[in-house]
């Protein structure tokens, strides 16, 4: 596999390599990391959170702002340190070492673009379905029928990835500006309700403990749920290569992309709160990911805004399943190439050029993982699926911030520094993301279990690669010469 993370390497080349061409500006990588954060994740959490803590839904979301952005401030001095294109992998090999831990990293990565494009499935299929009743087209169907269209809206993605998906920067900019125009109907009709007189601003600082968990463990389990929105913004590390002058915009644009994000959040969350009523809003804690949708259609009886807003969430949260999807075929394609997993699932199509054993490996854990978690009637499959992703990368980003401790001391005094995590904030941060992982915070025990099942099969077959390279005496690639590191949200 040659990659832009190859020439990082510390390992001689005598072949030169063409370097990626410089095209992002500081606007737009601002476009592409607001766009990688908003998504799937406002639409798959909101009606959980407001579940669970009520009014100060917005509360949490400011909250996972906070810890997202401490893990940013590790990643801004990853990334001005090692400007390479491979993200977690690479970090942790630098930091550590150790192949085995640098690939579990990788592998978690996977895992959780894996289970975020299953999240987005089911979300899109429930707006799907509420824009059919919407428009008076079609009843709500069954849970059967809804994982059915999840189930073929994830063998389309499989179909449109072997086809081959030409990366647009400039389309990344469409597919942003839809999302954010869906984000502010939803703005846009919860003041227009307060104007009306028909919302209630108080409720946003009414707390409702409906799982008698009390302010702290409510707002903690809430939070936990509120980072799934909050992650993307690593991945555009990846695009640092293509980036001008990378060292001295990439700080001030993240931090403006997270601020432009988590602005958005709270701004729906309090749309949510003062259109519906307390007892709306403990009805939709099991909404699936339709709690936007019910915004509009109560706060817009009438405007043909309610009968178009359901089509506009389908159309981000589907882009934001194909990046997911794209990302998790192209490493698994990447650690085959790099003989970490078997080397058959680096195949690529002979005239796409497109890796078909990555993707259809990657489609078959989506589609095992959505009937796993459509299996049980009583679950709340987007909620499982979302906390299993913010699980996995909030695992990912622990690693990171010991990493970035761990490298501070192995810096090159001589080298410039062009930014530093304020002081022990890379620590700070590294417990809060391992607070946030465990089970105190009232994380549903399947999710651990989707999370344990899917690293279990990636390290068997990293187990049964090992014994094959073992015995035909081959040396594995480096795990951190990888060119993605986490999902869209």
């Amino acid at each position: 596999m040659s990659t832009s993370a190859e020439r990082a390497s510390d390992a001689p080349t005598t072949t030169a390599q063409p370097e990626l061409k410089r095209v992002l500006g500081p606007k737009l990588l601002l476009l592409f990391i607001v766009g990688d954060i908003l998504g799937a994740g406002v639409y798959a959490v909101t009606g959980t959170m407001a579940g669970t803590v009520g009014g100060i839904v917005w509360l949490p979301f400011l909250l996972a702002f906070i810890v997202a952005t401490m893990t940013a401030l590790s990643y801004l001095e990853l990334v001005t340190q090692y400007p390479q294109a491979a993200g977690a992998a690479l970090y942790t090999h630098k930091a550590f070492g150790i192949h085995f831990v640098t690939f579990l990293v990788a592998f978690a990565v996977v895992c959780s673009g894996i289970t975020s494009a299953s999240t987005s499935a089911n979300v899109l299929a429930q707006n799907f379905f509420g824009g059919l009743e919407v428009n008076g087209w079609l009843d709500a169907p069954g849970q059967g029928v809804i994982t059915l269209v999840a189930l073929g809206f994830m063998l389309l993605l499989a179909v449109i990835n072997l086809r081959g998906v030409g990366e647009s920067v400039k389309f990344n900019v469409v597919l942003t500006l839809v999302e954010m125009t869906a984000l502010c109907i939803v703005i846009g009709v919860g003041f227009y309700a307060m104007a009306q007189g028909n919302g209630n601003i108080g409720e946003i600082f009414v707390f409702s403990d409906q799982q008698d968990k009390g302010l702290f463990l409510a707002v903690t389990a809430a939070t936990s749920i509120a980072f799934f929105a909050m992650v993307g913004f690593e991945d555009s590390v990846n695009m640092v290569e293509e980036t001008q002058n990378p060292e001295r915009i990439f700080p001030r644009t993240m931090l403006t992309g997270l601020g432009i994000a988590v602005v958005f959040y709270m701004l729906v969350a309090i749309s949510v709160v003062t259109v519906l009523s307390p007892t709306e809003l403990e009805s939709i804690r099991e909404s699936e990911g339709a709690a936007l949708l019910e915004v509009v259609q109560k706060g817009s009886p009438g405007f043909p805004i309610e009968r178009i807003f359901p089509f506009l969430a389908v159309f981000a949260v589907a882009n934001t399943a194909l990046i997911n999807m794209l990302m998790a075929s192209r490493l698994i394609y990447g650690m085959a190439r790099q003989g970490i997993l078997p080397r058959p699932l680096g195949r690529v199509l002979p005239v796409r050029l497109t890796p078909w054993a990555g993707i259809a490996f990657s489609t078959v854990l989506a589609l095992g993982l959505i009937i796993y978690v459509t299996s049980d009637p009583d679950s709340n499959i987007v909620a499982n699926l979302s906390g299993t992703t913010a699980f996995l990368l909030l695992c990912v980003f622990t690693v990171v911030n010991i990493a970035c401790v761990v490298l501070r001391r192995k810096r090159d005094p001589n080298r410039k520094v062009f930014f530093t995590s304020p002081g022990p904030m890379p620590i700070v941060a590294a417990i809060l993301c391992a607070f946030l992982a465990g089970p105190w915070v009232g994380r549903d025990v399947i999710q651990y279990q989707i999370a344990g099942g899917l690293m279990l099969i990636g390290v068997v077959l990293w187990f049964i690669t090992w014994l094959i390279n073992r015995r035909t005496n081959t040396r594995p690639g480096d795990p951190a010469l990888l060119e993605s590191s986490g999902p869209a949200d």
